[in-house]
């Protein structure tokens, strides 16, 4: 069953009869789903690969970066900068408008950071990522010991750069999405199957938080990447494929694929299309209610390529 509906307030979101459609196949391992609102073009990582990739209805598949450090989660930053978790490097990076590449953070206490993994930006420009140990293991990352005796969710201060440690309760944090208003961090827990939400505070730091919603499921997958729609659903990437949440963590539908779902992107003109980063593909799948841009600012970015 592609289209599994829990409850009807799913039918609002997605038409049980949705077809999938694959855009996109041959990598190794996909992730970090990012649309280009005014480009209307999806970039994605194949972490393996070591490679990122730029689709478009046009023009198809072409190389966006090649060596891309096993690049993990993508997104823009208020002036439509590509921000970038880099596995093989331990680092934050941000993309400049001449292609160059800014470090953003490699390093926490005189520490090397474990591997960041996926990354969101406030609307004040803060910068808030996930910093689990999967990027120094293999496949997906280069095998060595971490030097940190934690895995935690980061700050970049947006005036600064200044780095903050934000939880130390979560045992790998990965996938992570703010609500609609930004008072609320909703970041997953993979090995715990869960997500935990932490209420945000004034000056960006975040409450000790509580329980959003456990992810289940027996079949491949644990919760990864996670965005909200325009409404406050929260879709979180899990066991058999897509877990849809309402803004209260009731869990409403699962939209499965033929391949383990990792991470995904709300795409086309209206947002309607989620684009899943899904092993060694990339998938379609229409709803009906859009999703919110991973910046609403997008459509004035200018992505540059750098090797």
């Amino acid at each position: 069953m592609a289209i599994e509906i829990l409850e009807k307030a799913a039918l609002q979101l997605v038409d049980p009869e949705a077809t999938i459609d694959r855009v996109a196949t041959g990598f190794l391992f996909t992730e970090g789903a990012l649309w280009h609102s005014a480009q209307e073009h999806l970039l994605f990582s194949d972490i393996i690969g070591n490679q990122m990739h730029r689709w478009d209805a046009e023009k198809g598949l072409v190389s966006f970066r090649q060596p891309s450090h096993m690049a993990n989660g993508n997104t823009w930053d208020r002036q439509g900068r590509l921000l970038t978790c880099e596995h093989a490097t331990s680092r934050v990076t941000r993309t400049e408008t001449d292609g160059s590449i800014t470090v953003l953070a490699s390093h926490f206490e005189g520490r090397e950071l474990n591997s960041p993994n996926d990354i969101v930006v406030k609307s004040d420009g803060a910068i808030y990522f996930t910093d689990p140990i999967f990027g120094r293991r293999a496949p997906h990352g280069v095998p060595r010991d971490p030097q940190l005796d934690h895995s935690s969710v980061y700050r970049i201060d947006p005036h600064d750069g200044a780095l903050t440690r934000l939880s130390p309760r979560l045992e790998q944090p990965n996938g992570l999405c703010f609500n609609l208003d930004e008072s609320l961090l909703h970041v997953n827990d993979s090995p715990r199957k869960q997500i935990q939400v932490f209420a945000v505070n004034a000056d960006g730091s975040l409450t000790p938080g509580h329980l959003f919603a456990d992810v289940p499921g027996k079949e491949p997958g644990v919760p990864d990447g996670m965005k909200v729609d325009v409404s406050g659903n929260i879709y979180c990437c899990g066991p058999g494929g897509i877990h849809v949440f309402t803004p209260n963590g009731h869990r409403v539908a699962r939209l499965c694929f033929p391949e383990k779902a990792c991470n995904f992107a709300f795409g086309d003109a209206d947002h309607q299309t989620l684009y899943v980063t899904a092993c060694t593909s990339v998938y379609r799948l229409r709803l009906k209610m859009p999703g919110r841009p991973q910046w609403p600012h997008a459509s004035a970015a200018t992505a540059v390529a750098s090797g």
